[in-house]
């Protein structure tokens, strides 16, 4: 006599499925994500799709430029994603940045110090040259003390040698 009581909660556990007869949307062609409660295609937010989020300015805009050996000269690339991270800013004027200098593990502590603080004022003025407030800006340096990449190689130290903008405050709704 088990199967009477297993029967009647698969029975229960059907219907109570169907008690919502506009699960689909008002077409019935299923405009809700009902694992998340937002429109399919809709912007969840602060995912990497809210344009708003410090997650789309980190993977859509990009938050570190790249430098060449021994230089603090941006590259047209660098400029190109500074370009998208001042317009971000200027549009998300609620958010701080600190913006941070690293060198790869070559030369000395101190000479990678003075490297990476002048990778991170690089950034900082092209940043303040296209109209996002100082006031808004930090700048500090890591020198070789942060890699991403700890190696002996060309492809690794390419990767350390960068400044990246870093996030801080924001919406508080």
């Amino acid at each position: 006599m088990k199967i009477l009581p297993l029967s009647l909660l698969v029975a229960a556990i059907a219907l109570s499925a169907c008690t919502n007869p506009n699960r689909f949307g008002a077409d019935g062609a299923g405009s809700a994500n009902p694992a998340v409660g937002q429109p399919l295609g809709g912007v969840i937010p602060g995912s990497a799709n809210d344009p708003r989020s410090p997650a789309y300015f980190n993977q859509t805009v990009g938050d570190r430029v790249l430098f060449n050996v021994d230089q603090s000269t941006l590259t047209d690339v660098g400029r190109a994603t500074l370009d998208g991270q001042a317009g971000w800013l200027m549009t998300n004027s609620d958010y701080q940045a600190v913006i941070e200098g690293h060198a790869d593990e070559q030369g000395t502590r101190e000479y990678n110090l003075a490297l990476g603080a002048r990778r991170a004022n690089a950034a900082q003025e092209y940043l303040v040259s296209r109209g996002v407030p100082a006031s808004r800006l930090r700048v500090v340096s890591y020198g070789k003390e942060r890699p991403i990449e700890i190696c002996s190689s060309e492809a690794c130290y390419a990767k350390n040698r960068r400044a990246v903008t870093v996030l801080a405050g924001g919406l508080t709704s």
